[in-house]
């Protein structure tokens, strides 16, 4: 993984110097809050409901031991003992207090993590596939080109004050994992004529107006990449709409000109700023890689693996749904669920923090993932320690056995914690992934993907799941709408709205009729959620949902 260079370290110390001057002159009264909001946001730190909440990038979702310990150490010694993961591969503190946010920052720049861009109109944290590095599907390790997007996009003088908020995620593989045709920008590795480059999706988002990103170019060599990408963020950022918020993100723009326009305008930019990009960024993309390359990976690392999948059930029921397939079969990516049955979805105390760094630490070549769905990965795992790891997981309660499952949940905090929520996000999955636990029915439905937003903004990603829901409010009283048939995968799909939305204490009853309706329309247990609703449509499901609406119409 990437390691801080002498630059990056000074940067860094000079950039939480002069933010604590300014935490120092907001706590004297020197700056007001209106004054302190855009000096705090370039720091990643928000105003909530209830405190302050600090948002630390976790670079395309890659940490080893030291930094998850440092993680814990945050939790417990400036937090309440936990943090919260996003599906920007972030961790949030929902309660430090203003005069130790400057502690904070010095502490997580101690193990080369900060929290710069991870809120304003500037270039997010670029987020990328949690296996990369690991999945046996990958062209390439996408890992080293997120850090080059990185180091470009950080304090980029003409993108810090952007129409709108800006992200990119990148993956290595056409299997996506990483969501990338809902993001401003998706990057998608590919090879042609034996040439590595990447595919660019431009103009997908969800919020109050999902979209699906369009492509803009099928393939774009390296060493044109970040040329490429800085005329197409230049385009928006000079055509964009300012004048509504609403309007303001890149997908309207793509939305508004036609894909076409904005392909003509950023090719005649490009050729503008490409030569800016020549020699030297390729130097330091070969510098960059260098620092992902691959562990000594051990050989033989099966060994005895066999005979405890065979003889203890509960492994063998772990493994076959939290483990993924290795580019080396003697190795495995293991997939830790941050999803306890009624626990709070991307929730983890500073000692499963911990538990989770010493098996890195031990067992896995000291490296660890944090997944836009909320998990923990360890990428590279020899087979023969599987079982070790499982017992840890067992005594840590991080052993739950449902990857994929319907109680592996993407939730939003929602209502409890964001000043910008409608309704409550975290007690829907709690009492959804405990009800099909009390049922036993979790297995049986198979892969399934709820997600739940507890507002329009939608950073639970509820459109694109295979079941989304979505909170409102309506006249002070929640309201949940739901969607079907989202897909968040290569084939991304916006799902579709079933029809009124449920109260409060109904939405649990009306995700069992959807299930319950599945269960009975598919062909087998080997036909998915998503392939059902395909096949057979909406209109079973909505019978089921609204049996008012079909005794009326009879």
């Amino acid at each position: 993984m990437y390691r801080y260079s002498e630059f990056d370290t000074a940067f860094l110390a000079a950039r939480n110097a002069q933010f604590r001057a300014q935490v120092e002159r907001r706590i004297d009264g020197s700056l007001t809050e209106d004054e302190f909001k855009p000096l705090r946001l370039m720091n990643g730190l928000y105003l909530q409901l209830h405190a302050y909440m600090l948002r630390v990038a976790i670079p395309y979702g890659t940490l080893n031991s030291a930094q998850m310990r440092k993680l814990a150490y945050l939790a417990e010694t400036w937090d309440k003992g936990y943090g919260h993961f996003t599906t920007r591969q972030n961790i949030q503190y929902n309660w430090p207090k203003l005069s130790d946010v400057p502690d904070m920052l010095d502490a997580l720049a101690e193990v080369g993590l900060h929290a710069i861009q991870t809120s304003g109109n500037t270039i997010r944290n670029v987020t990328a596939d949690h296996f990369a590095g690991a999945a046996a599907d990958e062209v390439a390790d996408p890992r080293p080109y997120a850090e080059l997007l990185r180091q470009w996009s950080t304090d980029h003088p003409e993108f810090q004050f952007m129409p709108r908020k800006f992200k990119i995620a990148i993956t290595g593989s056409a299997n996506d994992r990483a969501v990338i045709k809902a993001h401003d920008i998706g990057l998608q590795l590919v090879e042609r004529d034996g040439v590595l480059g990447a595919r660019v999706i431009v103009g997908g988002g969800l919020g109050r107006t999902p979209m699906i990103g369009q492509e803009l170019s099928p393939f774009v060599s390296f060493d044109d990449l970040l040329a490429y990408l800085e005329a197409t963020v230049s385009v928006w950022n000079q055509i964009g709409r300012r004048d509504n918020k609403y309007k303001a993100r890149i997908k309207i723009t793509v939305f508004e000109h036609g894909i076409d326009a904005i392909r003509a305008k950023v090719n005649e930019r490009f050729l503008k700023v490409r030569g800016q990009f020549k020699g030297a960024d390729m130097a330091l993309l070969d510098r960059i890689k260098a620092h992902f390359a691959p562990p000594e990976f051990v050989q033989n690392g099966q060994s005895g693996f066999e005979d405890a999948y065979r003889t203890d059930n509960i492994f063998r029921s772990w493994v076959d749904t939290n483990i993924a397939a290795h580019k080396r079969d003697d190795h495995a990516i293991v997939t830790i669920s941050l999803k306890a049955h009624g626990a709070t979805p991307g929730d983890a105390t500073a000692e499963q923090m911990r538990v989770m760094a010493d098996l890195a630490e031990c067992y896995a070549y000291d490296e660890l993932r944090i997944s836009h769905e909320q998990n923990v990965i360890l990428p590279h795992v020899p087979r023969a320690h599987l079982h070790a790891i499982f017992k840890a997981l067992q005594e840590n309660g991080l052993s739950t056995a449902n990857i994929g499952l319907i109680s592996d949940i993407i939730a939003c905090p929602g209502m409890d914690y964001c000043a910008l929520a409608t309704a409550r996000s975290i007690p829907v999955a709690q009492q959804i992934a405990t009800r099909f636990e009390e049922l036993k029915l979790e297995h049986e439905i198979g892969a399934l993907k709820i997600k739940i937003s507890g507002c329009i903004n939608a950073c639970g990603h509820h459109h694109v799941g295979h079941i989304g829901i979505l909170g409102l409010d309506r006249a002070g009283v929640e309201n949940y709408q739901i969607t079907l048939g989202g897909d968040a995968t290569e084939t991304a799909t916006i799902g579709e709205r079933t029809g009124p939305g449920f109260a409060y204490d109904q939405i649990v009853p009306a995700i069992e009729r959807i299930v319950e309706t599945y269960l009975d329309q598919r062909l087998d247990r080997e036909e998915s959620f998503i392939e059902t609703y395909r096949r057979v449509g909406m209109a079973p499901f909505k019978a089921a949902l609204y049996p008012e609406a079909r005794a009326d119409a009879a």
